[in-house]
């Protein structure tokens, strides 16, 4: 299972520390997501050779219209393993799911964000994530935690309802907010969500990161199709 995290310099830890906690949590990996305008430094390679965790370079773009988030979209895709689009807002919720060159919808329900069934109707048939932000329940009170909850749960009966794929994240800014899968479940089952879709979505973010690494390997051309060596490029 793997999580998606953020980390410095937008997160308040390193990617190194977030390694660290993640694999004494029991996951396999993480996608750095850092925000297109805050990116995360390569990591060196005495990190990539010593880390007991699989790490993913991600990106969350986020833009205030779809235009730019298409521009964004167009610079990161060819060099990015999982691509997110930063959600909540209805018009980039919109341009998201109609995007076969993105991977996950993030926190579409966040804010003003809505889905209805158009919409997951869309992400369903070109393959882009919904995301499950459970930092909306673990880290808001009062009255936004209600919302967010109620969100979560209509989130889930939408993606039920329409077989659309998803991932789970507790969206955590440093290895403090980091949570084990065990502890992402209990919180899944105590604000109405099957304990079982925390697992599928967490594992999804490995599946992505296995299909897209194999995507960009250059003898990739199509699923099922690959240049033969000697092949003319």
């Amino acid at each position: 299972m793997f999580e998606a995290v953020h980390v410095a310099p937008e997160g308040q830890s390193t990617l190194a520390r977030v390694a660290a906690t993640a694999a004494d949590h029991g996951f396999e990996g993480l996608v750095v997501r850092n925000h297109g305008d805050r990116p995360a430094a390569p990591p060196p390679d005495e990190l990539l050779d010593q880390s007991d965790v699989d790490l993913v370079a991600g990106v969350e773009i986020r833009a205030e219209d779809p235009s730019r988030a298409s521009g964004f979209l167009g610079s990161h895709r060819p060099e990015t393993t999982i691509v997110l689009v930063h959600g909540g807002d209805p018009a980039i919720n919109a341009f998201a799911v109609r995007q076969e060159a993105v991977d996950v919808l993030a926190h579409p329900m966040a804010g003003d964000g809505d889905l209805n069934h158009v919409l997951v109707r869309q992400a369903a048939e070109n393959g882009v994530r919904l995301e499950f932000d459970l930092s909306t329940a673990m880290r808001s009170v009062g009255n936004d935690r209600s919302r967010a909850i109620r969100k979560l749960r209509k989130l889930a009966e939408l993606v039920e309802k329409f077989h659309v794929p998803y991932v789970v994240s507790g969206d955590p800014w440093s290895h403090l907010q980091l949570r084990s899968p065990r502890d992402l479940r209990s919180v899944a089952e105590a604000i109405g969500l099957a304990p079982a879709m925390v697992e599928t979505g967490l594992a999804e973010w490995g599946r992505l990161a296995e299909r897209n690494r194999d995507r960009m390997d250059e003898s990739f051309i199509a699923p099922g199709v690959r240049k033969r060596p000697g092949d003319e490029p």
